[in-house]
């Protein structure tokens, strides 16, 4: 006998595809959801860390300005402790020039002079004062000449005053302080520099 098939086969196949096309677009959303997933989740990773890193870098950053702030602050005040160190130097090689002007000035003073004021502008004196004669004057100018101290005399005046038998001349020179090499002091043998 012939057997013929009346169920609906080509139906119960279709209903059997699209199940089965339902059950891959689940699992293709569900795969693709899980993917994007995946991937925001390790871009967020990703984004923290650098965010981690961005705030470390702000944090030394910090650090290394205020040391280098510190840093600024120590060269001014390097500077400034080398400026009033050469201060010192500079008058303690010159505390001395004052003594041999003097010392200089009571040695080759001749007779007959006499000064009214003795001002030092750096290593230039000027010298105003009144001479009995000209020829007194001419005397104290080779006598700063001559001293190793002085040099460089230069008569910018001279004029008579007074009055009667007691004629006098008033006078303007100036000249040149020369600071002489000062030997350094001895250290003794054990000092350490």
């Amino acid at each position: 006998m012939t057997r013929i098939n009346l169920l609906p086969h080509r139906a119960e196949k279709r209903q059997a595809r699209q199940i089965q096309f339902i059950a891959l677009s689940v699992i293709s959303v569900v795969l693709a959801a899980s993917l994007i997933g995946i991937v925001d989740v390790a871009i967020g990773t990703q984004i923290s860390y650098q965010e981690r890193r961005n705030q470390y870098l702000k944090q030394e950053t910090a650090i290394l300005d205020k040391q280098i702030e510190e840093i600024n602050k120590l060269r001014e005040q390097t500077r400034s402790l080398m400026a009033r160190k050469n201060v010192v130097e500079t008058l303690q090689s010159t505390r001395s020039d004052v003594v041999h002007l003097m010392d200089q000035m009571l040695r080759i003073l001749p007779d007959g002079v006499y000064l009214k004021t003795l001002k030092q502008t750096g290593n230039r004196i000027n010298l105003v004062g009144y001479a009995q004669s000209n020829a007194r004057v001419s005397t104290l100018m080779r006598a700063i000449e001559d001293s190793p101290w002085l040099d460089s005399p230069s008569l910018v005046e001279i004029h008579a005053s007074g009055s009667g038998a007691a004629r006098i001349s008033e006078f303007t020179l100036n000249f040149n302080l020369t600071p002489q090499a000062v030997p350094a002091p001895v250290k003794p043998a054990g000092a350490r520099n």
